[in-house]
């Protein structure tokens, strides 16, 4: 058996012992050494940030049973997508679909933050009025569909190898968990990854209320998209200590940390001033960092 062949037909296992993995390590960093103290219970987050996980799992299994690995097979088998027309090098070919599927990650990203309706839905994500590894799975079911639809399409165009799409997820994900964790690194370190990959401290500014910390930072995974784009914020004004996590107007608990809250969420409320292009921070409070 190839390694191809084992990734493929282990995919449910390793995706889940990624998860669980993550899970776990983050979970114990965060416990030993936590970068900020959280704002409300731990427990009550992580069950109701968790069972929307579940739920989003459910949803996506329901609506797509074959999922983004499904569509790779498909095109693959039709001949779909630019690398069914061009022969590479099967190791240049993934490490080129997961920069390309990276980037469309990024787009999608800046999309829901500049669309108000998709705002609605991607608030979910921002609402948490703590940050850690769970708040990197926290997404509302509907952004999910969207976000699977874009995948597929991409996939339909890009025609990437199967594996390069089980290996792009399973990266994606255990990255999300890593850079939402509450977790630092020494100064020198993360100076270092950031210029290659997305840190804590990097993305954490993206989760400040202030609306101009939010629009930067867009990266889930590699780094170098907000460099290349002009999207890329150092820290935060506050710093990351003192810095405030959340949106404006999104204080209650019942409304954030509750799961039928954060259903609800996209439904009530006036459009918040985050979306980009309608920022309401005002300039004269701004310091040089």
């Amino acid at each position: 058996m190839t390694l191809d062949e084992f990734i493929i037909q282990n995919e449910s296992v390793i995706r889940i012992g990624v998860f669980s993995s993550m899970l776990v390590i983050m979970g114990l960093w965060e416990l030993l050494a936590p970068r900020r103290a959280p704002k409300i219970s731990k427990l009550l987050r992580w069950f109701n940030n968790l069972t929307l996980v579940f739920l989003n799992t459910l949803v996506l299994r329901l609506i797509f049973p074959m999922a983004a690995t499904g569509m790779a097979l498909f095109a693959t088998n039709h001949g779909w997508g630019f690398f069914n027309y061009y022969n590479f090098n099967p190791l240049v070919e993934i490490i080129i679909a997961i920069i390309f599927m990276d980037f469309i990650i990024y787009l999608q990203h800046i999309l829901v933050h500049a669309v108000p309706a998709l705002w609605r839905l991607h608030r979910v994500h921002h609402a948490d009025l703590d940050y850690d590894v769970t708040t990197g799975s926290r997404f509302h079911p509907i952004e999910i569909i969207i976000s699977m639809l874009i995948k597929l399409a991409t996939i339909v165009v890009l025609g990437p190898a199967v594996v390069a799409v089980i290996i792009f997820e399973v990266l994606l994900n255990g990255m999300a968990m890593f850079n939402h964790g509450n977790v630092g690194l020494p100064k020198i370190i993360d100076n270092f990854l950031r210029l290659f990959i997305v840190t804590p401290d990097m993305h954490r500014v993206h989760h400040s209320v202030e609306d101009d910390e939010t629009n930067s930072n867009f990266g889930f995974n590699l780094s170098c998209w907000d460099r290349i784009f002009g999207t890329y914020r150092e820290q935060p004004r506050k710093g990351q200590i003192d810095m405030e996590i959340g949106i404006r107007g999104f204080t209650s608990i019942k409304q954030t940390s509750w799961l039928h809250g954060l259903l609800l969420m996209p439904f009530i409320g006036k459009m918040s001033g985050y979306t980009i292009n309608r920022r309401e921070w005002n300039d004269t409070n701004i310091t040089e960092e």
